[in-house]
């Protein structure tokens, strides 16, 4: 079957309107029900799916949203490359509120959630650099002003840290603190997906200054300030997108048996 989309944005409800001429598709999953139903237009002149993360009125808290499904239903309609915008707090005094960052590495704490699509045999991913090089570059070419690099600890939430932990991960050199990085990014790795998170800083997180702390609505209005500006390097991006055709990402899994099918 051909491709409807071969790229898709998966971020915030916000980003309905990036989309020119969006159409709706429902997509069943051996997995279950994504988010939302997938929205696919027309962005820079390429196929671009949306799919709003927490659902269409975010009602999903981070640690109930079925990310198997989601990123499943998005390869099924022939996406290959994933741009992931996020809010995240800062950790470190290298990153401020309203800094975009593309990071490079990332560290998961989070518990409770399907890891994989792989529940059968000895199948071990190659995870060391879980950001596409190739895509990475594309963002950071969109905006000189992103900050590129750092790492991004992924926790559980729906909470958010208490100043002792803000503190632990900052003191290993970590950058970002955010709640839905993981398992996204392996799981699109697994189906051979190329992946970027864009992550906005919308607060320094509870630990990284005395007698600070951080709230839902302080987060919310931050990401909507900025979302404009995410839309402008989403819309760049699609334009300079590299062939994915060959990168690293889409072939780790030649020569080994899945024990799974890529839609």
């Amino acid at each position: 079957m051909s491709a409807i989309a071969d790229v898709a944005v998966i971020g915030g409800t916000g980003f309905y309107s990036f989309l020119d001429d969006p159409e709706e598709h429902v997509v069943q999953t051996p997995y279950g029900v994504p988010s939302a139903p997938l929205a696919v237009g027309t962005v820079s002149g390429r196929r671009v799916a949306f799919l709003p993360r927490h659902g269409k009125e975010h009602e999903l808290p981070p640690h109930r949203i079925n990310y198997r499904a989601n990123l499943w239903a998005l390869r099924s309609l022939g996406v290959r490359q994933v741009l992931a915008p996020c809010a995240v707090g800062g950790l470190r005094d290298e990153v401020a509120p309203g800094d975009v960052v593309v990071p490079d590495q990332l560290v998961d704490r989070t518990t409770g959630r399907a890891q994989s699509f792989v529940e059968t045999g000895a199948v071990h991913l190659p995870f060391a650099d879980p950001y596409c090089a190739r895509l990475t570059g594309a963002v950071l070419a969109a905006d000189p002003a992103i900050t590129s690099g750092g790492t991004m600890v992924v926790i559980e939430g729906p909470r958010f840290s208490t100043r002792a932990e803000s503190r632990h991960y900052a003191g290993q050199g970590w950058t970002l603190i955010n709640m839905t990085g993981s398992p996204e990014a392996a799981l699109a790795r697994e189906l051979r997906q190329c992946y970027v998170a864009i992550a906005l800083v919308t607060d320094m997180d509870a630990g990284a200054e005395e007698g600070t702390g951080v709230g839902q609505e302080e987060v919310f209005a931050l990401f909507r300030q900025n979302l404009e500006r995410l839309k402008s390097v989403l819309t760049n991006t699609v334009a300079a997108l590299p062939d994915p055709e060959g990168c690293t990402c889409s072939t780790w899994a030649d020569g080994i048996e899945l024990t799974y099918e890529v839609p």
